[in-house]
């Protein structure tokens, strides 16, 4: 399909720059087959049956933006991806000043050297020291805030809070699965009592999400991988919700993503440790689930794609039309969407 097809116009205004508070005080816009309600992230447990389960992303985001200097030209650094225990594949900014065998100083104690440099032209990073690459971060790095945010204000301490979910466990992602920030333990405890389940899975969100699509077809865009994990337990027991007719509603996209890699021709979730680099637009056959929450996404995007092929372009575009209508406010600290298919 064209990528053009997937366009809409987005008042700046509607960006939001900071999340609701307290977190389930977002609002939230159902899309149930052809209808669309509006309601609010607290009246989750109304839209959903007893023996529903809500499959969530425990990805923690780490502060993996850089700023450093190598000699006199200032580098800048945004890791996506981990390779090993020192080295990450990374998007460098003034890429052109940074040849492969030199070394970027992040201060604060923190080196890595540009050991590769990749066809898609970002860098293969190789930190030195024994100290945890993780720790090295803590120390040098910022939240790698999205660029539609860190464009009009600067990271500040309440981001290290705000763009890390309650589920956060698992140390790597760039970006946080941000339709569950939604959640607090009051809204868990209410799913709890309505008879609604809940799981986790890890998929370690790139920077490659923000990235635009810029080729004119989508059979000519590629994704950037990604690594995800489901254990053999949680798969089977996620089989075991839809084979008792509960559905199995995904949290963000980035758990849909990570269910359909994992999923058999029949339907069936096999337990999952990898990569992956799956590419949902209109016309793909949906296996594993039943429904998604989400926020709401970027024009052109790989996600609005995938929104579309779940609920039909024309549902979708007429949603996105009426959410900026109505005021609701969009992208990672933005309201959220509900989306449930027909049949």
């Amino acid at each position: 399909m064209r990528v053009d097809a997937f366009d809409f116009d987005l008042p700046n205004e509607r960006i939001a720059l900071r999340p609701a508070r307290p977190r389930d005080a977002a609002r939230m816009l159902v899309v149930d087959g052809g209808a669309t309600i509006d309601a609010g992230v607290g009246d989750l447990p109304a839209w959903l049956r007893p023996g529903d389960c809500l499959v969530f992303n425990d990805t923690r985001v780490i502060p993996a933006q850089l700023e450093g200097r190598r000699g006199d030209a200032r580098i800048g650094a945004t890791l996506h991806k981990r390779i090993d225990v020192r080295r990450w594949q990374a998007f460098v900014r003034n890429a052109k000043r940074l040849r492969v065998g030199e070394s970027v100083d992040f201060g604060a104690g923190v080196e890595a050297l540009a050991e590769e440099r990749l066809p898609d032209g970002s860098f293969i990073l190789a930190f030195a020291g024994d100290e945890p690459v993780e720790v090295l971060l803590e120390r040098a790095g910022t939240m790698p805030l999205p660029p539609y945010i860190a464009g009009k204000r600067a990271t500040d301490d309440e981001d290290r809070a705000d763009y890390q979910t309650m589920f956060a466990r698992e140390d790597g992602a760039v970006a946080a699965p941000t339709a569950a920030l939604h959640f607090t333990p009051g809204l868990l405890g209410a799913l709890a009592k309505a008879g609604v389940l809940t799981e986790t899975l890890t998929l370690h969100v790139g920077a490659g999400t923000f990235l635009p699509v810029k080729a004119d077809d989508t059979e000519d865009h590629v994704m950037h991988a990604e690594w995800g994990r489901i254990d053999a337990d949680t798969a089977a027991r996620l089989n075991a919700v839809r084979a008792s007719g509960g559905r199995v509603i995904a949290v963000g996209t980035t758990s849909l993503r990570l269910l359909e890699s994992a999923a058999k021709d029949d339907g069936t979730i096999a337990a999952f440790a990898g990569d992956t680099a799956i590419f949902i637009t209109p016309g793909y056959r949906f296996k594993a689930i039943d429904g998604l929450m989400t926020n709401f996404h970027l024009p052109r995007s790989t996600l609005f794609m995938l929104v579309s092929a779940l609920m039909g372009l024309e549902i979708m575009q007429s949603a996105y039309r009426h959410a900026i209508e109505e005021n609701y406010r969009f992208y990672s600290y933005g309201d959220a969407s509900l989306l449930l298919p027909s049949g």
